[in-house]
């Protein structure tokens, strides 16, 4: 395949599985399988969106979780990590909370991972409402997920829209490529929503559900409605619903509210996707997807409620989707190359290769990862990449991981180079295998317990869905982190050696609390390792 400046010419394609819930303060289910389509998919999902509003956040709650990871992100991270996914970042506003979860071979290729949370709620001063959002580059092409709660009741039509409006003006991200949410090539819109069926009567509204002519209800959907006359809306797009409305239920049940209110049922819960135009879409062209961005298509390939969840008075929502790009940006910023197998300490000497447009930090660590790690805290051990003046125009560098920061006994690992100035793992090993003569009990990896979604700073973290096929036992070689070329959107087998990630352990640049006291959405967890280190001290530089 030829190569052109870094851009792969054959296009390229990601699915994404996003979901949707209010999970109405509940504690997790115990087995959320059947909803991440675990049990039916095909292993061709490349990341997971998951929207939640309305996570527990009492105070006493939100203590704990500040220090801990919250029931809801430990639960998913416990579910996908055996299948391959790791958690690209994380963000929380009170009760609205944000994951991303990726395949751990896409990681060196997520970058400028950012996120941004708009408190509506009380006038902007408090986060019950308002949206959170997470962008990043992939494979070159910029997305942003965004994941709202907005105010509720038949009435507030108009505020939600003020408020829709109101939380695209107000996030804004850093870089030259984009910096709003709808400046990005592709943007994803998700969350409960609040848009209510208008006009109609509750036993009408109950017929046509209990007959399956959802049409007729679309048709009174408020949102729809509004896309005809709000200019925000231009360009959203959204499948046809034919699911029945995901609110109100009597919890435990799959009956609608029977309470004294007796809401209506409404599709509060949604899913909507936009391509940005290249150029002015004409009043008479809304929605339309001719002059969108370059090549760039999205299909949508399923759309659903889980009615089998009564854990809360709403229904989760789940769609798949097909990116397809026309090109994609394939070169990692740092290549480490590693041994088949360390037998001994002597084998733990990695090499690593810096890209020529790649500025490092003295405050650049390897961090050492147990295949099935969580989250990018969950090392082993790590050592500082550091490069003597008389080395800087070396291409090649070497560390050594002493025998105290290697695991005792054997498994499946993999390196992960941390950028301290980019604040992500911007290159990773396949996996490997460590054979050392045991001496002990092993050595686990760090808690996870370590991360916390109140993290404001970007969080990447790999593992792998299979193991590296079994090697001679005499024959020993090198293993990087180098691509090969694929025709299909996922990197080769071989790509599994040089996984970039965002945001890793030690950051010096993890976000600082908004203000003193409680921990707040947005502040940062206790830091260790060589993170704690980085932020306790001035980077020299190189």
């Amino acid at each position: 395949m030829s190569v052109c400046k870094g851009y792969y010419i054959t296009p390229f394609s990601n699915r994404v599985h996003v979901i949707t819930w209010n999970v109405g303060s509940a504690t997790p289910p115990d087995d959320i399988t059947s909803l991440l389509g675990l049990n039916v998919g095909d292993g061709n999902t490349d990341m997971y969106i998951i929207g939640l509003q309305e996570v527990n956040s009492m105070i006493n709650k939100r203590l704990k979780d500040a220090l801990f990871t919250d029931q809801w992100s430990e639960v998913c991270m416990e579910r996908l990590s055996p299948f391959g996914y790791v958690l690209v970042t994380s963000q929380r506003m009170q009760g609205v909370l944000l994951l991303i979860f990726a395949k751990y071979f896409h990681l060196p290729f997520l970058r400028g991972v950012q996120t941004e949370t708009t408190r509506t709620g009380l006038g902007g001063y408090w986060g019950n409402k308002g949206g959170v959002s997470a962008r990043m580059s992939v494979y070159g092409h910029t997305i942003c997920f965004l994941n709202c709660h907005l105010p509720a009741h038949m009435e507030n039509s108009d505020q939600r829209m003020e408020d829709f409006e109101s939380i695209l003006q107000q996030q804004q991200f850093e870089g030259q490529a984009s910096t709003g949410v709808l400046d990005h090539d592709v943007v994803f819109w998700f969350g409960d929503l609040n848009f209510r069926i208008d006009e109609l009567e509750m036993q009408v509204v109950k017929s046509a559900i209990d007959n399956n002519k959802f049409s007729i209800l679309w048709e009174k959907d408020q949102l729809n409605m509004a896309k005809d006359s709000e200019t925000v809306l231009e360009g959203f797009q959204e499948g046809p619903l034919k699911f029945p409305p995901t609110y109100k239920f009597d919890v435990g049940t799959n009956t609608y509210d029977t309470s004294g209110k007796k809401r209506k049922p409404a599709w509060t819960d949604r899913i909507l996707w936009r391509l940005r135009a290249t150029a002015p879409v004409g009043a008479g062209k809304r929605g339309s997807i001719s002059g969108l961005t370059s090549g760039t298509k999205v299909t949508q390939h399923s759309y659903r409620s889980h009615m089998e969840f009564m854990i809360s008075d709403h229904k989760p929502v789940s769609s798949i989707f097909t990116l397809q790009f026309p090109y994609k940006v394939d070169i990692p910023l740092v290549t480490i190359i590693v041994e088949d197998e360390w037998n001994s300490v002597a084998d733990a000497t990695p090499i690593f290769k810096l890209a020529p447009n790649y500025s490092r930090s003295s405050w650049d660590w390897i961090g050492l990862y147990k295949v099935g790690f969580k989250h990018y805290k969950d090392y082993v051990g790590y050592v500082w990449a550091k490069q003597e003046e008389s080395d800087f125009l070396r291409q090649e560098h070497q560390v050594t991981f002493t025998e105290e920061e290697l695991p005792k006994g054997s498994g499946d690992f993999i390196l992960g180079y941390y950028s301290n100035n980019m604040s992500s793992i911007v290159g990773v090993t396949e996996p490997f295998q460590i054979q050392l003569p045991t001496t002990g009990d092993d050595t686990s990896s760090s808690d996870s317990s370590d991360f916390t979604s109140e993290d404001d700073s970007t969080v990447v973290m790999k593992m792998r869905s299979r193991s590296p096929s079994p090697r001679k036992a005499k024959h020993r070689g090198r293993r990087s982190g180098s691509q090969s070329c694929s025709r299909s959107g996922s990197p080769p087998q071989a790509k599994m050696k040089g996984l970039d990630i965002t945001d890793g352990p030690p950051s010096s640049a993890t976000a600082e609390s908004e203000s003193p006291g409680a921990p707040t959405e947005g502040s940062s967890s206790q830091l260790s390792g060589p993170e704690a280190q980085a932020k306790n001290s001035q980077d020299p530089g190189v």
